[in-house]
């Protein structure tokens, strides 16, 4: 039987303002990319998140990010080596002693955003960050864009690198994600968003933005929690998973100590 991880940015909520429905996609994905107070996501949010991410079984990772609150940790930044460094390993350390009080663990690291994309392709920004996590604990696995050139880059330096697609994001010919600021760039129909995933675990390739036919390897795919989607999106790909026989499962699971 073939098999997908399927994880969701989740634990963004700030105070009164609610962003994406955690319990309903707990109950779906198999990872859950957990806030860690920088570009979202407040302790008490995160911490009742994290509780409910164990009480289903889901697996956790640190979802780190610029400290942008105000901007989503979307808006491109350029912090010295020193400051990215630290706030990297601060964020993994936040979600780690919050993960532990939950009864969890934090398992692996999933850059947010801006940083995410930035590191794709800055391979200085991109050091900083597997220098964070070397610093902290190198059993961590990090999810990086599939195809960029931090999976080489995190590869070579000894982490396990998790390539990672996304269910409701338009893709360049390159392999690159289409900018937000562009038509067409969010998937909202769950239709063709189920077509375009089966055919990727399936065959490994998705058709790009400009009718390309293009080569991408995943062993997750990413729905948005912040999506008005998500739900719809990720319980539709989990069935239309189910009946070709595909199973999500995690990357990681409890018992692995290399991950």
């Amino acid at each position: 039987m073939a098999t997908i991880d399927l994880n969701s940015d989740l634990g963004e909520s700030f105070g009164p303002w609610q962003m994406g429905n955690d319990a309903a996609l707990l109950k779906i994905v198999s990872s859950a990319n957990i806030a860690c107070g920088f570009h979202a996501g407040d302790p008490a949010g995160i911490l009742k998140t994290l509780h409910a991410a164990r009480a289903c079984g889901v697996i956790v990772g640190a979802h780190v990010g610029y400290r942008d609150l105000v901007g989503f940790g979307r808006r491109n930044m350029d912090p010295t080596s020193a400051e990215l460094i630290a706030d990297t390993i601060y964020q993994i350390g936040a979600l780690q002693a919050l993960a532990a009080a939950a009864g969890t663990s934090v398992r692996y690291v999933k850059p947010h955003g801006a940083l995410y994309n930035t590191i794709a392709h800055d391979a200085r920004q991109a050091s900083d960050v597997i220098n964070a996590i070397q610093q902290l604990d190198k059993r961590l696995a990090v999810v990086a864009l599939s195809g960029s050139q931090f999976v080489e880059q995190a590869r070579s330096a000894g982490l396990k690198v998790i390539c990672e697609a996304f269910a409701d994001r338009a893709y360049n010919r390159d392999g690159s994600l289409v900018s937000r600021r562009q038509p067409g760039a969010v998937i909202h129909d769950s239709r063709e968003v189920c077509a375009r995933m089966l055919r990727l675990v399936q065959e490994g390739r998705v058709t790009a933005i400009d009718g390309t036919d293009i080569a991408i390897e995943a062993q997750s795919i990413c729905v948005h929690g912040d999506s008005p989607d998500a739900v719809a999106i990720a319980r539709s790909l989990r069935e239309a998973f189910s009946t070709q026989a595909i199973e999500i499962r995690s990357f990681a699971s409890e018992g692995e100590d290399d991950a």
